[in-house]
Parts: C-alpha cells; sequence; structure tokens
C-alpha cells in the first residue's frame, strides 16, 4: 500500500485528478474523536500502510496539532511524519493533493514527506478580498489607507501570500488594472479557487488568463479559511503544477541523502519523520605531518 497521507479536516481533501490518486486519511480533531479512538485511528492507518505522513500548518488549533503528537508520542512510532508546512488552506489542499499523487510512485516514505518542502515552493496561494483590515497572517504592509478603504463595501484586494507576497488594491468600479494582478509562475499550473461571501470573477475572468494556467477548478471553501484571512468576504485561489510526471521528475532530479539519525532517505537538508537536519559530510583529514627532521 501506498504511503498514507493524511489532513486534519476533509476539507482540506480535493477532488482526485485521475483514477490513480488515492484520497486523503483525516485524522479527526479532539472534539470529534477521543484519544483511544484516535489512537486506533491512527494506529490502522500504520498496520495498513506502514508510514504516515500528515500536514500540520501553524494555523490549526493548538489542540489538534498537540492531540496529533501525543498520539506519535504514545504510539512511540517513527513511521509519522507531522509536517509544519506554512500555506493558507487552499494551498495546503494542494499541497496535499501532490503528495497523493506522488503517493502511487515508487518513492520511498521518506522522499515523499520530505518533497514537501520542496513542493511547497512551487504552489501560488492568494486570494481576493473584500478587506485587509484583519490581514495579518501574509507578510505585506497594509497601509493605513488600505486600512481605511476596506470599511468601503465595494473595495476589493488582491493579496499574493506564497511564494512572494503581494497587495494591491482594484479597481473601485470593478476596472482591474494589470498591476494588480501578482507576478505568476513561469511553469505549467492549474488553478482552484473557492468562494467565500464576495461576489468577483476576477479569479477566473483577470488572474487565470494573465497566469497562463492549464485549467481552473472551483472547490468548496475550507473552514479555515476565513480566519487565515482576517475575513468571509475572499475568494481563495491556489496554483500549483497538476502533471504528476513533472512532479515526479523535479522530487527524483534532487539528491538523496540518507537520514543519520533514523535511516530513511530524504531530499533537502531536514528528515519529514525525526526533522534530524542533514549535516555536511566529514572534511577529509588533513595528510599527515612528516616527521622526517632535516639534516642540519
Amino acid at each position: 500500500m501506498p504511503t498514507a497521507i493524511a489532513v486534519t479536516s476533509a476539507d482540506l481533501v480535493l477532488p482526485a485528478p485521475d483514477r490513480h490518486t488515492p484520497g486523503a486519511a483525516v485524522l479527526h480533531p479532539p472534539e470529534q474523536l477521543d484519544l483511544e479512538g484516535a489512537l486506533a485511528e491512527t494506529g490502522a492507518l500504520l498496520e495498513r500502510h506502514g508510514h504516515l505522513v500528515a500536514l500540520v500548518p501553524p494555523w490549526l488549533p493548538r489542540a489538534t496539532v498537540q492531540r496529533l503528537h501525543t498520539v506519535r508520542a504514545i504510539l512511540e512510532t517513527d513511521r509519522i511524519a507531522l509536517l509544519g508546512i506554512d500555506l493558507p488552506p487552499l494551498g495546503t489542499a494542494l499541497l496535499v493533493r501532490q503528495l497523493r499523487q506522488l503517493s502511487v510512485c515508487d518513492f520511498s516514505p521518506g522522499i515523499i514527506a520530505s518533497a514537501a518542502r520542496l513542493l511547497s515552493h512551487y504552489v501560488y496561494a492568494g486570494a481576493l478580498l473584500g478587506s485587509v483590515a484583519k490581514l495579518d497572517r501574509v507578510r505585506v504592509p497594509v497601509g493605513l489607507g488600505a486600512h481605511a478603504r476596506s470599511w468601503s463595501p465595494s473595495a476589493q484586494f488582491a493579496v499574493l501570500a506564497h511564494p512572494t507576497p503581494h497587495l494591491a488594491k482594484l479597481g473601485a468600479a470593478g476596472a482591474q488594472a494589470s498591476a494588480a494582478v501578482p507576478a505568476g509562475p513561469g511553469f505549467a499550473t492549474q488553478l482552484t479557487f473557492a468562494r467565500g461571501q464576495l461576489t468577483s470573477d476576477w479569479v477566473t475572468a483577470e488572474l487565470a488568463p494573465a497566469w497562463q494556467v492549464q485549467g481552473v477548478m472551483e472547490n468548496p471553501l475550507p473552514a479555515g479559511s476565513p480566519g487565515w484571512w482576517g475575513t468571509q468576504k475572499l475568494v481563495e485561489f491556489a496554483a500549483g503544477i497538476p502533471d504528476l510526471s513533472v512532479l515526479y521528475q523535479l522530487v527524483a532530479s534532487v539528491r538523496r541523502e540518507q537520514c543519520r539519525w533514523c535511516g530513511l532517505e530524504l531530499i533537502g537538508d531536514r528528515c519529514g519523520f525525526c526533522a534530524a537536519p542533514l549535516t555536511a559530510a566529514p572534511a577529509a583529514p588533513p595528510p599527515p605531518a612528516s616527521t622526517a627532521r632535516s639534516r642540519p
């Protein structure tokens, strides 16, 4: 069985792009399942799949994160990877789908877990917002003018959270200036978007053509999105590589190493399962000093 890919909410599981891509396991939060049930749930996944890779974004409730670490500690296993990837909710769901695609390939569990950090760099995640008054998760400057304009009923802001933060105000009467469109990916992507309480076609009419995406798919808005973006008035979007062959080549092209702590394969500078850093190879010892003595 392929390595299990897990999330903490069913709304982070995007539809499979093909019949070969498996679904994702949902690890239920404390308010839905007690500790005994969570241990049984996770134990069954390990029994069936061998290894479990779960995305644990920092915006999850603290109790949910603590439950995941508690379960791993009680089970005393090194076969659970808890990956703290910091993407908005829809971007997280897109990354989860990519890991699900890779899970059926001939990659070891350690490669799949460490591939999450690599692939996250190729996810473009943002939103069209009706207000930036509570936008505090995106590292972009929000001036007093933007805060003031957020109180206008017709205000709309284009925000890119990842990989390069960008914020621009759209035209008041629906006229979108080209400067409002954030710089897009320089590679082929598919765009996924989800509507909140904001009526706008900007994502499909302006953003998708500007980014030259291969396709557009609408999905229900994740429950965590309004809290992440600080408003219910939004249309969230995320673009990423949809082609499994491209994802495979991207991961396969990176040099593989062996974790010095748990022994699993990895790519990058840190093991996805035990979080041990990859240390540089020891330097070659200096040549032995000559013991011959020069004659006077």
